[in-house]
């Protein structure tokens, strides 16, 4: 795994030319038989900037005709219909395709005996499930570029938490933080509990420009995420943030001030949804008086429950931060009162008070 803090550039290509020629057409293969819930697909199609049906209608400017598989948004009736793209890719038939897995990697190799946790088909000669890993240890190496889709793909999620029984773990543990795949590129990490539905969309749009070859690769941080999306703290974005800094704290659930003491993690937590919102802009946890419980970490759950305590650390900070927000806000409160009157000119009298001198300058 790596552990260095700066971005991860991936390499233009396989030969790692600077300059190569783009795809036409690119098929994105989405597979949501990971330990999950389809929260993801369906937050998807909450995206508007750019919509899903726009990038499958190619009304995004400078992107490759693009063939989407997701069973969930198929028009198939399923079963074999639906598997074809998948098979045609595993026999190398379907090239360049975008990997898409959606929900967590169950531990395959810990169960004695016959069974598997999830399965994604049947072998067509046996007429035995094939399993998640299975198709992922075919498909990852081909593929062009592998996208993990929320966190349970990310980074295991809810699935991955202590005492489960299944060894889950996110797409990165299962390839290794260091895979690489056909297009030079490490896996992309897009986490939340659901995935942000803009920021899927941004970035697989990212994703798809360079598969153009008018965009370099997106810069990832050191667990993979879009820099440019989890590069800030919530609490940097958050609209309450500034209660925090006047250490004036909510006390419950439906106070607009700072939610930190009733269980808001947002100080330490890398994501954008207070600025973004959720759908249209809208919404966003702490903008309607959700607290962050920390869903695009790799911690999450575990390092984060009980979700409706204080956070550790947090009544430390606020302790610390208390005198300062009393005298700053007190501060703030007597210039806001002054500021909050009008000048002493403006009445409705025959005298004219303003200041106003048409003879200042003799």
């Amino acid at each position: 795994m790596s552990t260095d803090s700066g971005t991860h550039d991936a390499a233009p290509g396989p030969g790692g030319s600077e300059k190569r020629d783009g795809f036409d057409e690119v098929t994105v293969l989405w597979i949501s038989e990971g330990m999950s819930c389809d929260g993801d697909t369906v937050s998807l199609t909450a995206a508007g900037q750019p919509a899903i049906e726009d990038l499958v209608q190619g009304l995004v400017p400078g992107l490759p005709k693009v063939n989407l598989h997701n069973k969930v948004l198929s028009p198939t009736l399923g079963g074999e219909e639906f598997l074809a793209p998948f098979r045609a890719a595993l026999r190398g038939e379907l090239a360049p395709f975008i990997l898409v897995i959606e929900g967590s990697i169950p531990n395959q190799d810990i169960i004695q005996g016959d069974g598997y946790w999830t399965s994604f088909g049947n072998d067509e000669v046996t007429g035995e499930p094939l399993t998640l890993n299975w198709w992922l240890d075919r498909l990852a190496p081909k593929a062009w570029a592998v996208v993990a889709a929320g966190t349970c793909a990310t980074f295991g999620g809810i699935h991955a938490m202590a005492g489960n029984p299944t060894g889950s773990m996110g797409l990165a543990d299962y390839l290794g933080w260091e895979f690489r795949s056909q297009g030079g590129l490490p896996i992309v990490n897009v986490p939340g509990c659901p995935i942000q539905p803009e920021n899927f969309m941004e970035t697989l749009v990212w994703v798809l420009y360079h598969a153009a070859g008018t965009a370099p690769p997106p810069p990832l941080d050191h667990m993979l995420r879009p820099q440019w999306l989890f590069g800030k703290t919530v609490h940097e974005g958050c609209d309450r943030a500034a209660y925090y800094e006047q250490a004036d704290f909510a006390k419950d659930y439906n106070s607009p001030k700072c939610q930190v003491k009733v269980g808001c993690w947002g100080p330490v937590v890398n994501c954008n949804v207070p600025k973004r919102g959720w759908m249209s802009g809208i919404g966003g946890c702490p903008n309607v008086g959700g607290i962050c419980i920390g869903c695009t970490m790799p911690g999450f759950p575990d390092t984060f429950m009980p979700f409706m305590d204080e956070p550790a650390g947090g009544s430390l900070s606020s302790l610390l931060i208390k005198p300062y927000g009393a005298f700053i806000r007190r501060m703030r409160g007597i210039t806001n009162a002054a500021v909050n009157r009008e000048p002493k000119w403006r009445r409705n009298e025959p005298a004219l008070t303003s200041g106003y001198d048409p003879y200042w300058r003799a």
